[in-house]
């Protein structure tokens, strides 16, 4: 008995030593894991900091591009209103057909359907200057139908009169610079859109597109907008799906607080 109670006391110190060498390596493993956060700590302020300034860069870099090469502005259009013109020849007119004609007047037939459109007639978005503009309400069907017209037609050329090539410089204007603000922001766009001259697939300023292709394109560039407007948590109350240069007017604006996020 005496001598396994000699053999039991041994063994407890090995475990006793065992344990003290298991609790200096714990102290140790503690003290390295506080190290290390303090360290993931200072690299995750460092971090955000980069993020912050990397936002910044971007978008100086984004405001410069969009104030001296591709200014995107809204354009006022001396129109009136057709319920106070109507009101001032005919004063016996009904407060309902005032309040009719002004809802006609908010209202576009577009792709063979009525939609509502708060903008209409009011303003029109301009694009590198105030001679290229797109209709605010997304109707660009002046340019497919000068395209079917052109097909028939065989009369003297106005081209530098149509408004089909201005809705075409104005759109392959906006693939250069939704492409640009890709590479800028560093966000993968969800739709191709080639903006290069020389390339046969581009979009707009190559040949004329027939309708399908045409709106194909459009819905792609404005896919892609959106698309970066969300990145960017642009306002979804101030967006609309059928609103290209306006989209893009509210993503590069100079109060968008989280422009280059």
């Amino acid at each position: 008995d005496a001598e396994g109670l000699l053999r039991i006391k041994e063994e407890n110190q090995k475990h006793y030593r065992r344990a003290q060498r298991h609790q200096e390596k714990k102290e140790k493993i503690q003290k390295h894991n506080r190290k290390l956060g303090e360290l993931v700590e200072k690299k995750t302020y460092d971090l955000k900091t980069q993020y912050e300034h990397l936002a910044n860069l971007r978008r100086s870099h984004i405001l410069e591009l969009t104030s001296v090469i591709f200014p995107i502005e809204e354009v006022k259009t001396s129109m009136r209103d057709p319920a106070d013109v109507s009101s001032e020849s005919d004063n016996a007119m009904t407060s309902s057909t005032v309040s009719k004609l002004a809802e006609a007047r908010r209202t576009t037939y577009l792709s063979g359907r009525w939609v509502c459109d708060d903008h209409n007639g009011d303003t029109s978005i301009s694009i590198t200057g105030p001679w290229i503009t797109l209709p605010n309400n997304g109707d660009y069907s002046a340019y497919y139908n000068w395209v079917e017209e052109k097909k028939t037609t065989q009369g003297p050329d106005m081209e530098h009169n149509n408004p089909a090539h201005t809705i075409s410089a104005a759109l392959c204007y906006a693939t250069q610079l939704v492409n640009t603000l890709s590479l800028i922001l560093d966000v993968n766009l969800p739709k191709k859109l080639c903006n290069r001259q020389v390339n046969a697939s581009h979009e707009f300023c190559g040949e004329n597109l027939s309708r399908h292709r045409f709106t194909r394109a459009v819905k792609k560039l404005n896919a892609n907008i959106l698309h970066l407007c969300f990145s960017q948590h642009v306002n979804l109350d101030l967006l609309h799906p059928l609103h290209t240069l306006r989209n893009l007017m509210y993503l590069v604006s100079p109060d968008s607080e989280n422009l280059g996020r």
